[in-house]
């Protein structure tokens, strides 16, 4: 049997790995259309930080490790079309040079490209112009070029999600002067504003200039640097800077698997089953590239590294005779701010009421550890649960890095994952230490206060 997996990130390796783990006589190819498969793109910011060296730690695997699982990389390849009543993949190498590949069974892993949210004049600029994306080794090796050749003193990030976040740190430790604008009302609008309003304090404390409720409008050379105009609040602003990131989402690569007859659902992404059938006869995808089945939402589209490893594991067991199952996401996420650590998982209030949930949601505040013992700093947690029958729907985290956030956090995630109810959550059998928790954790507290708060709600 051939398998065929597209992309050398997450789904597309993850595919391959599993399919050669359970049957290692399966012939695995991997096309990749860069030179650098399984390398990790969440930890890009921290090579701009300086914090990861040399670039080439970046690799989860080197390309020797790969290989010594046995399965074959194509690099520098692109997939251009696919056959599916023939079983071919026509791909082109750097050359330009097109041929064919058979495979008995197909993943497209094609992931996303970084957006440029209609900006006019993104699309004219480039990195030599100092206009910068980041999705890609060969994007931050751009930057990287250019930080060294032109020294800029001064940075605008558009987009304050995780990545501008991240890289409005890593440029600050790097000496430059960043600016940071986001159309929303707060920073990393994947927390209510309240929570947001502490991780942009943090960045202010560090030196970043903040504007919120800001629309990037245009961008364009001006005097040797780049201009930002937009809006604030219906007034015109304008920011200039010696360089720009656009770090604002990204879209669906999705055109070869469309081209080949596969439909598109939630966020133009492709749509897959739980098992991420395509559709396609013996064609599966996963990744960025797909929709995403939600514990709580349904099918909706919230790309992902960690869901991305997931899928192309269901994808890789299913390829060579499995029946796996995506168990399905529930969006958590952790971001490292400066000495701040936010984190999220499950709903928020808006997006449970948009669900059709009837959510209540109350932020507690509870120190890490003991207070007795030296250095508990407050955790900020909002959690949002279902008024009618006390089902936790979310959580929300703020707190210092040593607080243990990831770990609080992903209590919650194991909570939901299993339908938990608030009440249950002060059952856990938590562990205590002084310098490490309390006898009620803040995960506790926290819940513990949800139910007080509707109780009150109640008997009003």
């Amino acid at each position: 049997m051939h398998l065929v997996a597209i992309g050398g990130s997450d789904a597309g390796i993850s595919t391959a790995l599993r399919a050669r783990e359970l049957d290692p006589s399966v012939e695995v190819t991997v096309v990749v259309a860069d030179a650098y498969p399984n390398f990790s793109i969440c930890g890009i910011p921290y090579y701009f930080s300086r914090e990861v060296q040399p670039w080439q730690s970046l690799a989860h695997r080197t390309h020797a490790d790969l290989e010594a699982t046995g399965m074959n990389l194509r690099l520098d390849t692109r997939a251009t079309a696919i056959d599916v009543d023939g079983r071919r993949l026509t791909v082109r190498d750097a050359s330009g040079a097109e041929s064919t590949i058979p495979y008995d069974a197909l993943m497209v892993g094609t992931g996303a490209s970084p957006s440029t949210a209609g900006i006019a004049g993104a699309d004219e600029l480039g990195p030599d112009d100092g206009l910068h994306l980041l999705h890609s080794m060969g994007d931050t090796f751009a930057l990287e070029r250019y930080l060294d050749e032109h020294e800029p003193q001064s940075a605008i990030i558009v987009g304050a999600g995780y990545v501008g976040l991240e890289m409005a740190e890593a440029l600050t430790v790097r000496g430059l002067r960043v600016t940071q604008l986001q159309r929303g009302p707060e920073v990393l609008s994947t927390l209510d504003p309240e929570l947001g309003a502490l991780v942009r304090d943090e960045l202010t404390r560090h030196g970043v200039e903040v504007h919120t409720d800001t629309r990037v409008e245009a961008v364009r050379r001006e005097d040797g640097r780049l201009a930002v105009s937009g809006s604030r609040r219906g007034a015109p602003v304008m920011h200039s800077a010696d360089l720009v990131l656009v770090v604002v989402g990204v879209r669906p690569n999705t055109d070869l698997l469309t081209d080949a007859g596969a439909a598109t659902g939630a966020g133009g992404a492709v749509v897959v089953d739980e098992r991420m059938r395509t559709g396609l006869p013996n064609v599966w995808a996963a990744g960025d590239g797909v929709v995403t089945h939600h514990r709580l939402l349904g099918v909706t589209y919230l790309p992902l590294g960690t869901t991305s490893h997931k899928q192309g594991r269901v994808a890789g067991e299913n390829a060579i005779g499995g029946d796996a199952q995506f168990a399905g996401s529930l969006g958590t996420q952790v971001v490292k701010v400066f000495d701040l650590v936010a984190a999220r998982t499950g709903l928020r209030d808006v997006e449970a009421s948009a669900a059709g949930y009837q959510p209540l949601s109350h932020t507690a505040v509870a120190d890490d550890h003991k207070r007795y013992y030296p250095g508990a700093t407050p955790i900020s947690i909002r959690i949002t649960g279902d008024d009618r029958d006390g089902r936790l729907l979310g959580a929300q985290l703020v707190g210092t890095r040593g607080a243990e956030i990831s770990k609080r956090v992903d209590t919650y995630a194991t909570a939901l994952h299993h339908g938990m109810g608030i009440a249950a959550m002060s059952e856990l059998d938590l562990s205590y230490t002084p310098p490490l928790g309390s006898p009620w954790d803040a995960v506790q507290m926290a819940t513990q206060a949800w139910e007080k708060q509707a109780r009150e709600a109640l008997a009003v």
